[in-house]
């Protein structure tokens, strides 16, 4: 009965919990973008402070730091896409052409003329034309929200390094006297996990530019460098991430009048990068810092998105890292630390080819 009774009391408390993330998202998606890119930039903070900087402005330059990389990449894209609005006209045109032979191809098998189907459009615009306000309104209400999201994640950001020892002594004081040291140090690995494995996901992301840029422009894609930023920065999202930055990229092809010759050229590309990512980079970059096994990534990457959406997906990998460093060091919760993790450890210094021998040997 008392077992019965304690599953139970889990149960609530994860019902609880997961309500509270999801009806508390608008305030808690900031909040936690902003903590775990604050990890990142802990060290650097502290690099800045060493130097005889005083907190508060090595903070303010750790926040204009983040700032400058998001509009470098954000002018590299806009840079790149200017050239590409410039074929605008062309990809119209076939994309014209194309959904001509496709009505062609919907007449012969379907039995829907041409003319009825211009209808059948007609009609659905019709019926969407009276919320052509309202979704004008969304967009903008949208847009504003980002904004504001935006300047609350740098505000959060600042006060996080600047309070960071603050914070962390609350965590400590919250625990009995004698594990004190043990949660400083608890505390100390679990953002030492989140910053190791943003800054890993930044050097291979840039990597991957490089890669896909290289293979691209070989290939013979219009703004090759556009498509490779693209695919890069949606490494962010886990899985979903670079099949969509592939069928974005592949649709582009279509619509510039790629050739098969090209578009399995694209294929070839997103293949060989995906087997360099996943046998080489991830562990000589990322490293195992995140060690959680395939099942439970792909768990909290679809809770993620069910409770925050785009914002979840990106929180999830590290949030569940920290997660796992806390249940490696309770004692009642070692064994949820046990099934998050994977069943064998990698050997810290072994070489690439070590890693690639051992991605294809027996578990």
């Amino acid at each position: 009965m008392e077992k019965l009774q304690r599953g139970v009391y889990v149960l609530a408390f994860l019902f609880l919990t997961f309500a509270g993330l999801y009806f508390a998202a608008e305030f808690l998606i900031p909040v936690a973008l902003a903590a775990v890119f604050s990890m990142l930039f802990i060290r650097f903070c502290t690099w800045l402070e060493s130097k005889g900087m005083g907190r508060g402005l090595a903070s303010f330059w750790c926040i204009l730091l983040f700032v400058l990389a998001i509009a470098l990449v954000a002018g590299l894209l806009a840079w790149q896409l200017n050239g590409l609005a410039e074929n605008i006209d062309a990809m119209k045109e076939r994309v014209t052409q194309m959904f001509s032979k496709l009505q062609g191809w919907v007449q012969e098998q379907v039995g829907i003329s041409r003319n009825e189907q211009k209808d059948m459009l007609k009609q659905q615009a019709k019926g969407s034309g009276g919320s052509a306000g309202g979704v004008m309104a969304g967009f903008a209400s949208t847009v504003m929200g980002i904004l504001v999201n935006t300047v609350l994640v740098l505000v959060y950001m600042f006060l996080f390094l600047l309070y960071r020892s603050h914070i962390k002594k609350f965590i400590v004081k919250l625990v009995p006297g004698e594990d004190r040291t043990k949660a400083d140090g608890v505390v100390h690995k679990a953002g030492k996990v989140a910053q190791q494995y943003l800054s890993g996901l930044g050097a291979m992301i840039a990597v991957l530019w490089v890669m896909y840029g290289i293979g691209f422009s070989v290939v013979g894609v219009e703004s090759a460098i556009f498509f490779a930023v693209l695919c890069g920065i949606l490494e962010i999202v886990p899985f979903v991430g670079n099949l969509t930055g592939t069928s974005v990229t592949l649709l582009a092809v279509i619509a510039q009048g790629g050739d098969s010759k090209m578009i399995l050229g694209v294929i070839i590309v997103y293949a060989l990068v995906q087997f360099i990512q996943t046998y080489i980079l991830e562990p000589l970059i990322v490293g195992e810092q995140v060690n959680i096994n395939p099942l439970f990534t792909i768990l909290v990457i679809v809770l993620g998105e069910t409770l925050w959406g785009i914002p979840g997906m990106i929180l999830a990998i590290p949030l569940l890292g920290i997660v796992k460093i806390v249940c490696d060091h309770v004692p009642d919760l070692k064994p949820y630390g046990f099934l998050i993790g994977t069943q064998t450890e990698r050997k810290k210094k072994a070489g690439i080819i070590d890693r690639v021998k051992s991605a294809f040997g027996k578990s």
